[in-house]
């Protein structure tokens, strides 16, 4: 079957590779139709990805048919179309045995900690895919990176009225925003780019924007009468943003670490304590997150389409791949078609 491999930083190879092994009890075979390429793939190309190693077969935004399935208790049949849910945890740690399947301690995610999606054919566990009769192949391959917004807005607990900060307005700000709109918050979003603030304002309808090119912290203050904002979400990846969004929260508020980064962030510990923050980390999600997420795609109460911005076959990616690093593509999320 042909698959994409990235064997180095900069350096994909397209290669026939041994088809899977037929699926056994509990095991579906699934053709991959979608792969959503985010940021994680393009730090993964640069060199810049945590916990990653090379060589690696990307792809962990994923949409497929369904091959072939042995008996299983989830229904998953031929046929059926489903987002794959790529986070494969042991199931007996402290953490499943908690129902956070979403940091087991031996996670392995699809396209990072082990071979992923980008190939022709893939065995998965049947409890990884989440069935859909109504959304389409996009839909059901962006299901995933939607996960990570609904998940961070879960661990905030958000309550309606309140003032939110979203930095950040890739992908994942994008997925945080859907959420805590339907949570009946007050929305603020915060970047660096004026074309992706437009985007929030057109496609979501966000009440606040803010330029990160100024000064960011004064026009939060301005909007929110200088008491700031009660939950913020860091979704940028940038040690330096991490760092400085702690000024952003207000007296007894909570900041969510959304992105990731590959290394330290630091913070001055008195002002920690004397507003008495509460610090969050969010990781991946869970089942529950899928379920849910198809539920409201069903019923168009979120829309991720507008975020697909680039198109290429699978043949193509490889050429086309490295275009997609630079700020004058208008990069959100590129749709690979296999």
């Amino acid at each position: 079957m042909k698959t994409i491999t990235l064997d180095k930083p900069g350096q994909f190879s397209l290669t026939d590779t041994q088809l899977p092994t037929g699926p056994v009890t509990g095991q579906a075979l699934v053709r991959i139709r979608r792969i959503g390429v985010c940021g994680t793939d393009l730090r993964a190309f640069t060199g810049k990805q945590p916990f990653f190693s090379y060589p690696r077969v990307l792809g962990h935004e994923l949409s497929a048919e369904v091959v072939a399935a042995e008996p299983n208790e989830f229904g998953v049949a031929p046929g059926d179309r489903c987002a794959i849910e790529p986070y494969l945890n042991c199931g007996h740690c402290i953490a499943c045995r908690q129902g956070k399947t979403n940091c087991c301690v031996t996670l392995q995610t699809l396209g990072v900690h082990t071979d992923g999606g980008m190939r022709e054919l893939l065995t998965m566990p049947a409890r990884k895919l989440h069935r859909s009769k109504v959304l389409t192949l996009d839909q059901l391959a962006l299901v995933e990176p939607l996960g990570i917004g609904a998940h961070a807005v879960a661990r905030a607990q958000l309550e309606a009225g309140e003032f939110v900060l979203v930095i950040g307005a890739g992908p994942i700000g994008l997925a945080v925003i859907q959420f805590a709109s339907l949570a009946g918050v007050r929305l603020i979003v915060a970047d660096v780019s004026e074309d992706r603030l437009n985007f929030c304002r057109q496609h979501y309808q966000v009440e606040f924007t803010v330029s990160a090119q100024t000064d960011a912290l004064a026009q939060v203050q301005d909007i929110t009468a200088g008491d700031l904002p009660t939950a913020v979400f860091d979704a940028t990846g940038n040690p330096d943003s991490m760092a400085k969004a702690f000024d952003f929260v207000a007296h007894g508020g909570r900041l969510i670490f959304v992105g990731l980064i590959q290394g330290d962030v630091a913070f001055h510990d008195p002002d920690f304590h004397r507003r008495e923050l509460t610090l969050l980390s969010s990781r991946n999600s869970t089942a529950a997150d899928f379920t849910r997420i198809i539920s409201l795609l069903e019923a168009g109460r979120i829309n991720a389409d507008p975020w697909i911005t680039h198109r290429v076959n699978f043949a193509e990616m490889i050429d086309q791949f490295p275009d997609w690093l630079s700020p004058q593509a208008g990069f959100i999320k590129a749709v690979v078609e296999v």
